[in-house]
Order: structure tokens, then sequence, then C-alpha cells
């Protein structure tokens, strides 16, 4: 082999070298970015790194996906372009197994909510539910919008504890008289034998309370022969 041709290769890995290095710091240099964008809802940067085919799944140094981390922080702004991107994964789940729509329904973020249920987020996931969720906070808001998307009134979670009973313990008056007027179950228990009634009781609710009384007086009537 010639000098001139040990010399052609040498310069020609040198710059496959050069390549791989840059393409290496970019990509490393877009991480940084992205992650200190998505912290400080910096929606601008994170849509133009989303542009240049940066993946909005991808998962910070703690292993948490960014759409999960824009809403813990909260940057709503961000986690709202993030769940409308066509391939963002949005049945991410935490260590607790929280889904990023149940956390959004516990906050209250209706927009959000809205966008997560339009890209395919699970508004029955097996176990605690967004509606348990959105429930245990009152936001009726977010209740509506659940149950206009098929999400089942009556869910129970692995201790059987329906939306209503969350509703009723932790909830608000409103969130508790929309279930009721929606058609939650008012007598259903739950494995330690408890009613949402029950609930009202033991969380001192006394609207709650009254709400469900009144309810089940009615159901009573209908239900005599």
């Amino acid at each position: 082999m010639s000098l001139m041709s040990c010399f052609n290769k040498f310069k020609n890995l040198s710059v496959l070298i050069g390549f791989l290095y840059f393409s290496f710091s970019v990509k490393a240099g877009s991480y940084e970015d992205f992650f200190k964008a998505v912290q400080f809802d910096n929606v601008r940067v994170v849509q133009a790194l989303l542009q240049r085919g940066f993946d909005p799944n991808t998962v910070n140094s703690e292993g948490v996906p960014a759409l999960m981390l824009a809403v813990r922080e909260p940057s709503l702004k961000v986690a709202e372009l993030l769940a409308t991107h066509p391939s963002t994964l949005t049945e991410v789940r935490n260590e607790k197994d929280e889904s990023v729509l149940m956390l959004a329904s516990l906050k209250g973020y209706l927009a959000l909510v809205q966008k997560l249920v339009d890209n395919d987020a699970d508004v029955n996931k097996t176990g605690w539910t967004p509606l348990h969720y959105a429930a245990s906070a009152g936001h009726v808001p977010v209740i509506v919008h659940l149950l206009e998307h098929s999400a089942y009134i009556d869910a129970e979670s692995p201790n059987g504890t329906t939306p209503l009973m969350m509703a009723a313990m932790y909830g608000s008056p409103e969130a508790v008289k929309h279930l009721i007027q929606a058609g939650a179950d008012l007598t259903i228990k739950n494995q330690l034998g408890l009613t949402a009634l029950d609930f009202a009781i033991r969380g001192e609710r006394l609207n709650a309370k009254e709400l469900i009384e009144t309810g089940l007086a009615r159901l009573a009537i209908r239900q005599k022969p």
C-alpha cells in the first residue's frame, strides 16, 4: 500500500470520527437544552427541537419522560405541546402507577386533560383512574370532560373505592352533586364495607352528606312498589 493511500484512508477516518463526534455533541447539547426548556416551560425551544426531530418521549437522567416532568413542574405550555405531538406516548406512568392524565386531572388542568384525551390517553386505566383523581380534588370541569369521553362513573380502585366516595370525603359539594346527577351509584360499598355516605361522614363533609342522603331518599322513593 502506497504512502498516499494510507494518508487518504487516515484522512477519511479522521473525517468520520469528526462527524461522529460532532453528531454526538449536537445530540448531547440538544438533550440538555430540551430538558432545561421543559423545566422552565420554554415552549419555543421545545418546539424547535421537536421540529428538528428530537424524540418527545426522551427521558431525563432519572428516567422520567418529558411529558411527566412537564406536568410535575408544572410547565403547562410545554406539557400541552407535548400532549398534542403525534409521536408522544401519553400513557406513561410514574412509580406509583399514576398516568399523566391522572396528575393533570388531580390538578384541574382542563386544557391539558382535553389534549391528552384527544391523543389517546387512557380515561379508564385499571385501578385508580383519572376520574378518581378529579373527584378527590373537586374539579367539576375535568369530571364533566372525562364523563363526556366515556369515563366509567363507578370505577373501582384496587380497594373498591369509587370516584363518588373520593369526592364525598376529599372533594367539593359541587363534585358530589355532579356525580350524583350523572348517575353515580350511591349504594356501592368498598372492600371495607363503606359507602359514599360513610366517606362523607368520616370526612365530616356536611354538604356532601346532605347531598348523598337526599339522593338516597329519592332512590328509595323510586324503588317503592
